[in-house]
């Protein structure tokens, strides 16, 4: 089945990222593509299973990984199992969750899709086990709820920590990551780690 053109959000010549927006906290799902192979992954099994299981059939979506284990991103989970494709979680966030996962995400990890290479990078505070995961060869950043516009992600949960996320923040994303590099959060629009690099000193004073 030929990929979906109206979820289609960002492509260049190595790769598709194709977005759906799913569930009543409006979740960002991406789907990865590889333009040479047609092999992908999606990003988050967050809500709405029947329209995930469609947009993973047409795009060839062969396994989910989770940014985090907060229950607004894993709902459509166990209709994403039993549809056979297998789900990777951070070990860190095992304490958030009940629901059976097939492979644990760490820190350094590099998923082959199709031709293209995702990195995992370990960024705890919105969660212990929380995950961001950048493409190598393009300037693509998936961050879940570790960085939105203007500002990091939640930490007044159970687990949560804002001196961590911004630890995490400002060394695992923005010492290291071009200014030019997009950054796709887990809900609302996209931002650029150069739009948000400068803001760091504010957040810290404000204190969220």
């Amino acid at each position: 089945m030929a990929a979906p053109t109206n979820t289609l959000h960002y492509e260049d010549t190595q790769a598709e990222i194709h977005k759906v927006v799913v569930g009543p906290y409006e979740n960002n799902v991406f789907v990865l593509r590889c333009k040479q192979t047609g092999e992908a992954v999606l990003i988050d099994a967050a809500n709405e299973h029947e329209l995930l299981l469609e947009l993973c059939r047409a795009l060839g979506v062969n396994k989910v990984l989770e940014t985090h284990g907060h229950f607004d991103h894993i709902q459509a989970v166990p209709a994403v199992r039993n549809a056979g494709i297998d789900v990777g979680i951070a070990s860190g966030d095992h304490v958030l969750i009940k629901e059976t996962y097939d492979f644990v995400v760490d820190d350094g990890d590099v998923y082959q899709v199709g031709k293209l290479k995702l990195h995992t990078i370990a960024t705890p505070g919105h969660t212990p086990g929380s995950m961001c995961f950048r493409l190598e060869g393009s300037p693509i950043l998936f961050s879940g709820d570790t960085l939105f516009p203007g500002g990091p992600g939640a930490t007044n949960y159970e687990f949560g920590s804002f001196d961590l996320i911004i630890r995490s923040i400002e060394d695992r994303l923005f010492r290291p990551l071009d200014a030019g590099t997009l950054v796709l959060p887990g809900h609302g629009s996209d931002t650029t780690i150069g739009n948000e690099r400068p803001q760091l000193d504010t957040w810290v004073t404000r204190g969220w």
